[in-house]
């Protein structure tokens, strides 16, 4: 539905690149850095961008994202900030896709059947709703599909074939799988038992798979990325973000960071 998302895996298919999906929360460390943060991130190597809606009860999130989004929440970072920032990024980068991720509270808040449009107009591509399964929906996701906004699905390892099978068959835009069970930064992946997980969603949908939860540099990147489309990295890039003292000092970190895997993913094969 969203032609960035599309073109974003498209060119990386013909091309034989991985697709580089570095995550973010929203106003973390400083709301006025993120857009420059974006980017940074982008002018590194970075595919499609997703970021984080801050959110006072993030389920799903380790303590380090859940810190950021009481950082983020303390400097009034509201959804509506968000959209802001999106259309700011959007003055000067109308190619790079943005799928916001969070939870529904800030949604409902918002105003689920207006959302989506306001979220489009902002140049947002594609929204992952944790706590919103997709059969639950209802006119939010009657309201995302009018937009043109891409509803991304996360399958988990406790995914039941049958559910993997449902979500594939309703999901847009690509597949987040979570590459283990547990919150964000957490655990330790397990690349080798990817495959087969990887290869059951390729049974039910050609959208692209991304997988995220636990990959923290370079070298594990590129492990998952035998198996994926594309890779998500969050918690190790919020965590190095949050101790930047300045933008400047926040886009070198971001640039530092998404560089070195870039190059990795880039070398494969």
């Amino acid at each position: 539905m969203s032609q960035r998302i599309t073109d974003c895996f498209r060119t990386a298919k013909e091309t034989g690149r991985k697709v580089l999906i570095p995550f973010m929360t929203a106003g973390d460390p400083e709301p006025d850095w993120s857009v420059d943060v974006m980017h940074a991130l982008v002018d590194a190597g970075a595919d499609l961008i997703e970021l984080g809606v801050p959110f006072s009860d993030p389920m799903a999130d380790g303590t380090v994202i859940q810190l950021a989004s009481e950082r983020a929440i303390e400097k009034q970072v509201s959804l509506s900030r968000v959209l802001q920032m999106v259309e700011v990024f959007r003055q000067s980068d109308k190619r790079t896709p943005v799928v916001l991720m969070g939870y529904m509270n800030p949604v409902e808040h918002y105003g689920r059947a207006r959302f989506p449009a306001h979220a489009t107009a902002a140049g947002v591509d594609g929204l992952l709703l944790v706590d919103c399964p997709p059969e639950e929906r209802g006119d939010l996701g009657v309201a995302m599909h009018e937009a043109g906004l891409d509803g991304i699905c996360l399958i988990a390892p406790t995914t039941t074939r049958d559910r993997v099978k449902t979500i594939a068959s309703v999901a847009s835009g690509f597949i987040y799988y979570v590459s283990f069970k547990g919150i964000t930064g957490a655990g330790q992946l397990n690349s080798p038992e990817l495959s087969n997980p990887v290869q059951q969603i390729r049974e039910f949908s050609d959208l692209p798979v991304a997988v995220g939860f636990g990959i923290k540099n370079a070298e594990m990147a590129v492990r998952v990325a035998e198996f994926a489309d594309a890779v998500v990295i969050g918690s190790a890039l919020v965590e190095l973000l949050s101790v930047a003292k300045t933008k400047d000092d926040a886009c070198s970190i971001a640039t530092a960071f998404v560089a070195p895997v870039r190059k990795s993913l880039d070398n494969i094969g």
